[in-house]
């Protein structure tokens, strides 16, 4: 981006974007745990908008800024609407090819940054900055592959985890001053003076410097960034409150996204990037703050070969983690820790992209289809619940139909036409819900695709589509004895009976899903929860439970 909008957006630029969304976000967001920052796609609607607008002359940071604003407007508009309670459509399959898409944007990065050493220095520096940033990428993901072992004791194996990528960034900044490699002249990340904008400009933009036709121009464009927003900042914080994460406090994802349009005009007034949840980064925050333990294998038990698995006991949410992150960035705006920024050689940070974009690919949905396809079936684990699927063609055109949808994204973000992909992304929510089902069966859909997040994440949205979250046993209506066509409604009266009166009537359906919900909410610390019909003592399950309605009542 720094290259390609003619340093209009550098280092600071970036940092203080990154410092507005983590403040922001960490102190007044319902979900705090979401890291708020420049995203790759931000990257590519930044630099695409400059291919467009600067040959009319137009001024960049003044046409951006409308952008903005305009953005501002439209995501206060989907918050007021609750359009955030289309989030119920979206599940791993569109998040999937979404976040797959990510990751190749990282990993395209750190090529386009290593193809770029040629054209501003000699061979040698070229080919040093390559072979770094391929020590980068190894060290890093040794780190990993400790951190999921069974070496050493937990806690060392927490620390080379969370603390090892960062450390190999810092070793790798002195490593090239070792021996001849001194001698190189390696090109390093560019910074301008302390807490002063790239550009001879100040932070706060003239949006009045611009035509009138401009404003309105930038309207079409404040759509498609909008479009963008609402996709990738939801999905980020989808990820971020996933299945697999136990979490205890709900959602907002209505107010988060008045917060975002908010963060939006704000960047466009200073003329920096806009921020908004970030993939990878989100979903791992969430992460690095399970507490897990270490339980035997239940398959291991019975051989008393005392193997054990880290499962995850609970999650530390708070705010505190978000907003350190987010003042330890302001911090590196100073002087000083400017010039240590500068240190950092350009291979270190294409390095860096690589890791980000391998680590998102680890965690991606369709990378762990492709590799349950490429395993050897006699040692697959037959609790994968790919393994159940009996067309296994539909393994095969599911996993075909994800690669399309990201490679055709891929294939638009490298054209002008870039500037259209979040209504492509978006496209794709449509086509879970009402195509695939025609090609598909239920249940390979349930086993193939899942919702992104919990019941108890999705309520405030109106749960996930097509997910019905039946009455626990201890707490189901009493059996009726009347016929079966009866409405399914419970009489206000049983509600006052249980605390949930309130005006009308309200349909046992929505009772059940409210009163799951709460008992789910009401569990243990990181147990994984699911609600089953009752089950009778001949291990059949009873027909449905339903109340005359009032007009059929016998007396």
């Amino acid at each position: 981006m720094f290259a390609k909008t003619a340093m209009s957006f550098g280092v600071n630029e970036v940092l203080l974007a990154s410092v507005l969304g983590s403040v922001v976000f960490s102190v007044f967001a319902a979900q705090p745990l979401v890291i708020v920052g420049v995203t790759g796609p931000i990257t590519v609607f930044n630099y695409t908008v400059y291919d467009i607008i600067t040959p009319r002359g137009t001024n960049y940071f003044a046409f951006m800024c409308w952008i903005g604003l305009w953005s501002l407007i439209m995501h206060w508009i989907l918050a007021i609407t609750n359009a955030c309670n289309a989030l119920t459509y979206v599940t791993r399959f569109s998040c999937d090819i979404f976040g797959f898409y990510v990751a190749f944007i990282y990993l395209q990065k750190g090529i386009q940054v290593l193809t770029r050493q040629w054209d501003l220095t000699d061979d040698t520096s070229a080919y040093l900055s390559i072979m770094v940033a391929l020590l980068v990428l190894m060290a890093a993901y040794l780190c990993e592959v400790v951190g999921h072992s069974n070496l050493f004791q937990l806690y060392i194996r927490k620390v080379i985890e969370d603390y090892g990528a960062p450390l190999t960034i810092v070793f790798f900044t002195g490593f090239v001053h070792i021996g001849r490699m001194r001698s190189v002249d390696l090109q390093t990340l560019p910074t301008s003076r302390a807490f002063y904008p790239t550009q001879d400009r100040g932070w706060f933009v003239h949006f009045w410097e611009i035509d009138v036709g401009d404003v309105f121009i930038a309207i079409p464009f404040a759509v498609l960034l909008t479009i963008l927003f609402y996709f990738d900042h939801n999905v980020s914080s989808l990820m971020a409150q996933g299945t697999e994460f136990p979490l205890r406090k709900p959602a907002g994802f209505h107010w988060d996204i008045f917060l975002l349009g908010l963060t939006t005009g704000i960047a466009g007034l200073l003329g920096i990037p806009f921020p908004n949840g970030l993939i990878p980064q989100a979903p791992f925050h969430t992460n690095s703050l399970c507490v897990t333990k270490q339980v035997l294998d239940d398959a291991e038990t019975t051989k008393g070969k005392g193997h054990t698995t880290r499962v995850v006991d609970h999650v530390v949410e708070q705010r505190v983690s978000n907003l350190a992150q987010g003042l330890l960035t302001l911090g590196t705006m100073t002087g000083p820790l400017l010039v240590v920024l500068h240190l950092i050689p350009q291979g270190v940070l294409a390095g860096l992209f690589f890791i980000m974009g391998i680590q998102a690919l680890e965690a991606n949905g369709i990378t762990n289809k492709i590799l349950y396809l490429c395993r050897d079936k006699t040692v697959s684990s037959a609790t994968d619940p790919l393994s159940r699927i009996q067309r296994k063609r539909a393994i095969w055109y599911f996993v075909a139909l994800e690669l399309l949808g990201f490679g055709a994204t891929f294939a638009i973000t490298q054209t002008i036409a870039a500037i259209g992909f979040p209504i492509f992304i978006l496209l794709l929510i449509p086509v879970r819900t009402f195509l695939l089902p025609k090609y598909f069966t239920a249940e390979e859909l349930s086993l193939l695709d899942a919702p992104t997040a919990s019941p108890f994440t999705m309520e405030s949205v109106g749960g996930n589509f097509g997910e019905i979250v039946d009455l626990p046993p201890a707490i189901a209506p009493p059996e009726s004895d009347n016929d079966p066509e009866m409405e399914d409604t419970l009489d206000e009266n049983d509600l006052v009976e249980r605390g949930e009166a309130s005006t009308g009537r309200r349909s046992l359906r929505d009772f059940r899903r409210r009163t799951s919900f709460r008992n789910e909410a009401e569990c243990a610390e990181g147990e994984s929860i699911e609600m089953h019909r009752p089950v009778t003592a001949n291990n059949e399950r009873p027909r449905s439970r339903r109340r005359p309605s009032r007009a059929g009542a016998q007396p």
